[in-house]
């Protein structure tokens, strides 16, 4: 795979350049996607259904304070690559700098805040029942790594701002596999459980930021700074929380989905239904890998072209990426409607001793998630314009756009649907509000985008 410096952004074949890009981008979600995926067949096979529901209550607390170093990462990059598009590289410079120290402060303080309400948190996010006591061990455990994971976010995005996507790619790689090797040692040989997979999780996010600090700190990387640089200054801030609004309002949302989701099913079904959620959510995370490593190879690309006013260059860049996600979400889609059975089966075994309550937990979760998992993704195949085109707005720096069509799929459209629909349709009603939600988001963001590219880009 050739290196491709961020000038080459601006110079190579929009095709070639946005698979050069994408590829080690999806290679890196997917082993990403992978680690989540099989830690949580790791989970359900070696501990049982309770822990994977267990991880999902405590999934968005943690997303969410890593999601923080995301949207700054996210929204410094934007700048970072119009900056090098523009041959402003002290602007780029700044920009990191002001990320590291955002990033720091607030996740940090999160993280502290997160302990100190411990107790009504993990309630107030599905933990309760059976899925209380493992869900507060894992959470004690996970939150001491998330300030790491926060910072290998946010770097791993600017890595892909300086058109290094093999290096993001190794960065997400090695703690995807250090994590998966401490599962087997913890959870399998040592037999710690909850608290295995806990410390495996921790260990990893430590892994990778010191992968991400090894590459900034090399000849490899072009973003060099120096301390006064790490000196917040105030237009450059405002602009990296405007544009990484955008990602923390998605990332929020998905909180509140997930603290949504969880007590609406476990009023519907208990435990059970909750752990049916988590295998149907961990295929969202994972089987959608190679839609959104077009969506992440498409940033740097559009804002560096952007940023050099080469908006023929924008526009094919636009409608290549939506050309290649749709194809691969419709792949996706062929997939996940044919094998639904074998794929939940995966995540689930009867072990010798289990209770009468785990397995008839098991039973239920191999019953129900097929159905589940084909409704949810009944309108993938469309989702790529949708995807494309929220992104091309923060590309772009253009963040109240960017801000309100990221958040018309979940926010404006999915959280209404699940809070209306269950009461008239019941379970089926949470399953459906996804494809429908899915629809309608399309919509609108094909309708703006249309409007966009001939106002600004013809």
């Amino acid at each position: 795979m050739s290196k491709v410096s961020a000038e080459q952004l601006g110079t190579q074949p929009i095709g070639r350049l946005l698979i050069s890009q994408a590829v080690p981008a999806s290679i890196g979600i997917l082993v990403m996607s992978l680690n989540v995926l099989v830690d949580s067949i790791f989970v359900g096979n070696w501990i049982g259904s309770i822990a994977i529901a267990a991880i999902n209550v405590v999934l968005p607390v943690s997303f969410f304070i890593s999601a923080l170093g995301m949207s700054i990462g996210v929204g410094g990059a934007s700048i970072i690559s119009r900056a090098l598009g523009s041959n402003d590289r002290e602007k780029a410079y700044i920009t990191f700098g002001n990320q590291i120290t955002l990033t720091l402060i607030i996740t940090i303080s999160m993280v502290i805040a997160g302990f100190t309400y411990v107790e009504s948190i993990i309630p107030a996010f599905g933990g309760k029942g059976a899925i209380y006591e493992p869900a507060k061990i894992y959470y004690t455990i996970v939150l001491f790594g998330v300030p790491f994971l926060a910072l290998c976010m946010m770097g791993n995005t600017v890595i892909r701002a300086e058109g290094k996507p093999k290096f993001a790619m190794i960065a997400m790689i090695i703690p995807s596999i250090g994590n998966l090797l401490m599962d087997y040692v913890f959870i399998y040989k040592l037999d710690l459980g909850m608290e295995g997979a806990a410390w495996a999780t921790t260990i990893s996010n430590i892994l990778c930021f010191a992968y991400v600090l090894y590459f900034f700190a090399s000849p490899k990387s072009e973003i060099k700074f120096k301390a006064r640089h790490l000196l917040l200054n105030a237009p450059v801030v405002k602009e990296i929380g405007s544009l990484g609004f955008v990602t923390l309002a998605r990332q929020a949302v998905v909180s509140i989905i997930y603290l949504l989701m969880n007590n609406i099913l476990f009023g519907l079904g208990g435990e059970a239904m909750v752990a049916v959620y988590a295998i149907v959510g961990r295929m969202l995370m994972f089987s959608l890998f190679p839609v959104f490593g077009i969506t992440q190879a498409f940033l740097p690309i559009a804002g560096f072209n952007y940023g050099a006013r080469k908006f023929d260059r924008v526009k094919e860049s636009i409608t290549t990426a939506i050309k290649y996600a749709a194809l691969l979400a419709t792949v996706v889609f062929i997939g996940l409607m044919v094998f639904p059975e074998a794929i939940t089966s995966l995540f689930l075994s009867d072990k010798p001793g289990m209770s009468a309550h785990d397995l008839q937990t098991n039973a239920f979760v191999l019953e129900n998630a097929p159905n589940a998992m084909r409704w949810v993704f009944a309108a993938t195949p469309i989702i790529a314009l949708q995807l494309i085109g929220a992104a091309y707005f923060q590309a772009i720096g253009k963040a109240v756009p960017a801000l309100l069509l990221t958040l018309s799929r979940q926010g404006f459209f999915f959280i209404p649907l699940i809070l209306i629909l269950p009461r008239f349709w019941g379970e089926f009603g949470v399953w459906s509000a996804f494809p429908i939600a899915d629809v309608l988001a399309t919509i609108v963001t094909g309708y703006f985008l249309r409007m966009e590219i001939k106002s600004t880009l013809e």
